[in-house]
């Protein structure tokens, strides 16, 4: 789902896209802020000649490499989530609020046994078990009681647990006839988010994923959203890394067993987020021109990647 500390909103976490880690020396100060030299603290131990990737990882990154079991447990909570996404979003239609779609989301949770993931999550606490941003809102919408009508679009922000397992996922609707900057930047954000996925595989680089967004925004006439991130997930609702999707230079080379999202938020006009001061959590856009987003969990496999949550054809 769509949360600033969902997506690791960079400021909130206390780094800006210049000071989010990059590969370092053996004689640099360790990214974990210890003080001591890397070398000296998480540098990766190495048996004989030989370095479990898995513990490197870890240790240099904080990132955790899945195990089949894991992996097992994350597909199907991504599963749920992609199905209580898709059957939430044919709900959406004028006249009905998105208070409505929140329960009726909800009510698909507990059926399947499911915790929806946002429900109470931060400080404040989020109200709902959804986000449903609208028009202008970038991100972390509250559901309310507000109808929707003729001309909007909406992302709906699905993140579930079941058997501790975490799946997220987003999706744009659109209301009935939308004009043409709507269309394009829905459209635009889509193709940010597929083009972006069609790179990754193990050794691409992780900076590589906002090079693809930001090349497909600009030739729309689109800006990329800086403030917010994708982010690991599956065995908690944010794990690193964080996964930037604007130009950036992190330098951590993908590896099989990671998982992930890649959440673009594109803007119609200029770039910035505004919060809401009295929830929180809503973004809008600076200019109050449309904001649009789609968002998957993937999986790096040996060979490429799996998209963990496929929305239905």
């Amino acid at each position: 789902m769509a949360f600033a500390s969902k997506r690791f909103s960079i400021e909130g976490y206390g780094q800006t896209a210049e000071t989010i880690p990059v590969m370092i020396s053996r004689n640099d100060p360790c990214w974990c802020g210890s003080g001591q030299k890397w070398k000296k603290c998480h540098y990766p131990q190495k048996s004989g000649h030989t370095t479990d990737l898995a513990e490197q990882y870890l240790q240099q990154y904080g990132i955790v490499l899945k195990t089949p079991k894991q992996i097992d447990g994350i597909r199907k909570a991504c599963t749920l989530a992609a199905f209580i996404l898709d059957e939430t979003a044919k709900q959406a239609k004028a006249g009905v609020t998105t208070d409505e779609l929140n329960t009726f989301s909800h009510k698909l949770h507990v059926e399947a046994g499911a915790i929806p993931a946002p429900l109470g999550y931060g400080s404040p606490p989020f109200p709902k078990s959804i986000c449903t941003s609208l028009n202008e809102e970038i991100c972390h919408g509250i559901p309310n009681d507000r109808p929707l009508q003729e001309g909007d679009i909406l992302n709906i922000d699905v993140s579930c647990i079941i058997d501790d397992y975490f799946g997220d996922c987003s999706k744009m609707v659109t209301i009935g006839k939308i004009d043409e900057e709507k269309a394009n930047v829905v459209k635009t954000s889509y193709d940010c988010l597929m083009g972006s996925i069609e790179i990754l595989k193990p050794d691409v680089m992780l900076y590589e994923i906002g090079e693809v967004i930001e090349k497909i925004a600009a030739e729309r006439g689109c800006s990329v959203v800086h403030q917010f991130v994708g982010h690991g997930v599956g065995l908690e609702f944010h794990e690193e890394p964080q996964v930037p999707h604007h130009h950036n230079e992190v330098k951590i080379p993908l590896a099989a067993g990671m998982t992930f999202t890649i959440e673009p938020m594109i803007n119609a006009g200029v770039p910035t987020a505004v919060i809401d001061p009295k929830t929180q959590w809503i973004a809008y856009t600076k200019d109050g021109k449309p904001s649009a987003q789609w968002e998957h969990t993937l999986l790096v496999t040996e060979t490429g990647c799996e998209i963990l949550t496929p929305f239905p054809e």
